[in-house]
């Protein structure tokens, strides 16, 4: 594990704290020579502590890393800050956000991270002239991420919640395509039937026009055939008569 990138908050030059073949060791004795401090909660820091550098490492807990076989730790500084100090930290401040092209407005992680530090650098300067104001700023700092966090998984709560929607939307637009495609082609079928519907019908009626001709057509010339032959009768009849006469 390669040495924490460079931090707003200021630190103590590193110490190294043992190797790894008398790690174990130099952490007993560690250990008994300091004995690490319980886990922090909100307000649960005396706010007069017996050094400075315990309540610091309390509130702002050290950090380690291993290189080269070597376990390193860095407290967090105790030495007082100026005015100076405070124009230095706003400037590095800008320049880190410009260096890391940090985004100015919306969510942005960078940014996050670097007032993040600046707070707690802050925090620092304000411990160590003034303990309760530190512990204040501490509260009001822990206060801070709850609230984020609590914006944070409201916003990732909706955004879950958003993608069900758009999904379940998506899926029933696809349900109500695929409905409308069977309908479609339901009509269509419909459609071809009455087209055939009405081309059976045609037919049948172009039949019975047929049908009815020919037989209008026959009965005419039953018609004519009976008249002839009624003719044919009434004249043999009138030449039967006439012969008797």
């Amino acid at each position: 594990m390669a040495a924490p990138p460079d931090s707003l908050l200021r630190y103590c030059p590193p110490q190294l704290i043992s190797r790894r073949g008398d790690r174990a060791s130099a952490g007993a004795r560690s250990a008994m020579a300091s004995p690490s401090p319980p886990p922090r909660t909100p307000g649960a820091i005396s706010p007069s502590p017996k050094h400075p550098q315990e309540l610091l490492n309390a509130i702002l807990p050290p950090r380690e890393w291993e290189e080269a076989q070597k376990l390193w730790v860095q407290e967090v500084s105790t030495a007082p800050s100026t005015r100076r100090d405070v124009v230095q930290l706003q400037e590095q401040l800008d320049r880190q956000l410009q260096q890391r092209q940090a985004r100015e407005t919306g969510l942005c992680p960078v940014r996050r991270e670097l007032y993040t530090q600046c707070f707690d650098e802050l925090i620092r300067q304000t411990t160590v002239s003034c303990a309760e104001r530190g512990l204040l700023l501490l509260r009001v700092r822990d206060e801070l991420q709850l609230t984020l966090a609590a914006y944070q998984a409201l916003y990732e709560s909706s955004v879950a919640f958003g993608v069900r929607k758009a999904l379940q939307a998506e899926q029933g637009k696809a349900l109500m395509e695929k409905r409308i495609a069977e309908l479609e082609e339901e009509r269509r079928e419909l459609e071809k039937q009455v087209s055939e519907e009405k081309a059976k019908c045609e037919a049948i009626e172009q039949q019975e026009v047929e049908r009815r001709e020919i037989e209008e057509k026959k009965h005419n010339e039953e018609v004519l055939f009976l008249k002839r032959t009624n003719q044919q009768l009434k004249s043999q009849l009138e030449s039967i008569i006439a012969a008797k006469n």
